[in-house]
């Protein structure tokens, strides 16, 4: 037997921790984002998660995967309530006041404060963004799918706003991601700065 081969039940046996870590590496690096949600009473909510992901871009629609509503899910429980969200990415100067927002906060309590993380509003927007972060998305739930294999949940907002400084963005319409300084994540609590990048060129048939 290949001794580099892990089976699913070797994965399964490992201890919690563990296995935990191992798995949520397996999809590599991810983008650090910051989700900034504020419910009726106009409590602020901000929590970091590595699972934003790209859903389409016409209509604009981007989403994040939420863990198991078992139990109190501040995050979900406010965009259920007003409807709204920020995507906020993460930089270097942010890094560690963003990942102190996953300590589990009883409710009531606000992370932007508990962490000094400043809030930013818009007139068009009812949830709170982080001045810090170098561009800013305003979204409004689209839809949510319950995954039934473990009970989580792909939250779906359809873009709003983007709060950008015209100098981030290239002639062709890319984000400039090392300018902007933002952080990639890998597993659940490493941070690393985004390196040079290499854009190539549309992929067509050589036929």
């Amino acid at each position: 037997m290949d001794k580099n081969r892990l089976s699913l039940e070797m994965i399964l046996s490992m201890e919690r921790n563990h296995r935990r870590n191992f798995i949520n590496d397996l999809s590599s690096f991810k983008s650090a984002n910051l989700i900034g949600t504020v419910n009726f009473d106009g409590i602020t909510n901000l929590a970091v998660f590595n699972s934003v992901v790209h859903i389409g871009a016409n209509p604009p629609l981007m989403g994040f995967i939420l863990r198991p509503t078992v139990v109190a899910r501040q995050t979900y429980d406010n965009i259920k309530a007003t409807g709204y969200f920020t995507i906020n990415p993460i930089t270097e100067k942010l890094r560690d006041r963003a990942h102190q927002t996953s300590a589990k906060y009883p409710e009531g309590i606000s992370e932007f404060i508990m962490t000094g993380i400043k809030p930013e509003f818009s007139k068009s927007h009812p949830a709170p963004y982080v001045a810090e972060s170098p561009f800013k998305i305003g979204l409004k739930i689209e839809e949510e799918q319950l995954i039934k294999a473990n009970g989580c949940r792909l939250i779906i907002g359809r873009i709003i706003e983007v709060l950008i400084d015209d100098k981030l963005i290239t002639p062709d319409g890319h984000i400039d991601l090392k300018k902007s300084k933002v952080l990639t994540i890998s597993g659940l609590d490493t941070y690393s700065v985004v390196g040079k990048g290499q854009q190539l060129e549309y992929a067509r048939p050589d036929c």
